[in-house]
């Protein structure tokens, strides 16, 4: 299993009443696009949440998670969140929150031309 399936169900089933929400294979796992823009997503033991620069830094502080960090580089917006932090109904839904949230004033990432 290259990812955790129950946290993936669990994730779904939170955003399947919402507008705008896709899911994509990447990172070796599923992600959650939301309104074309990449949100939340499930690794083998992680949950990659899009949450902001500030929100990142004040959960850092608060040592909920950690930083995402992509071929050395610091990636502000990003943290994973270990699978035994959001072990509970409420827990998920506090940083699925913090992702929607955010979402809403993140920016699109370019897209790709078509090669012809």
């Amino acid at each position: 299993m290259a990812y955790n399936e129950l946290l993936v169900n669990r994730v779904r089933e939170y955003l399947a009443d919402l507008p705008g929400v896709e899911e994509k294979k990447m990172f070796q796992g599923v992600c959650f696009m939301v309104d074309e823009k990449m949100c939340i997503c499930i690794g083998k033991q992680d949950l990659l949440c899009r949450i902001g620069a500030q929100q990142a830094e004040l959960e850092l502080e608060k040592d909920n998670c950690r930083q995402m960090i992509n071929h050395g580089r610091v990636m502000k917006d990003f943290v994973y969140i270990e699978e035994e932090k959001v072990n509970t109904p409420k827990a998920l839904e506090y940083w699925i929150g913090l992702s929607l949230q955010y979402n809403k004033e993140a920016k699109s990432s370019k897209k790709k031309k078509k090669q012809e």
